[in-house]
């Protein structure tokens, strides 16, 4: 069980990395877990769309304001925050 956890995860970071990359433009073994979307050039109309990104590929609702980012509990920070917080909304949905 162990085993597939690792697979489902790999598979999800990969994904989540292919999406940032097409934002970033660059390759996703170019972006480092303590990137911030800012460092790699992504401005807020570059994070709108990594956010819809992420729900249309993972089925899922991102819980995120622009107005108070804080307060959503979804770290958009860096690059780590944002494959923690879709592990924990693909987890939640799966029950």
């Amino acid at each position: 069980m162990g085993h597939m956890r690792h697979d489902i995860t790999t598979d999800l970071h990969t994904r989540v990395l292919d999406i940032l990359a097409g934002q970033a433009l660059c390759a996703p073994r170019d972006i480092a877990p303590g990137a911030t979307l800012e460092g790699l050039g992504i401005d807020s109309l570059g994070q709108a769309e990594i956010i819809f990104a992420i729900e249309e590929a993972f089925d899922v609702t991102v819980p995120f304001n622009a107005n108070t980012p804080q307060a959503s509990g979804f770290d958009l920070s860096t690059v780590q925050g944002i494959l923690a917080g879709v592990e924990a909304l693909v987890r939640a949905r799966r029950g």
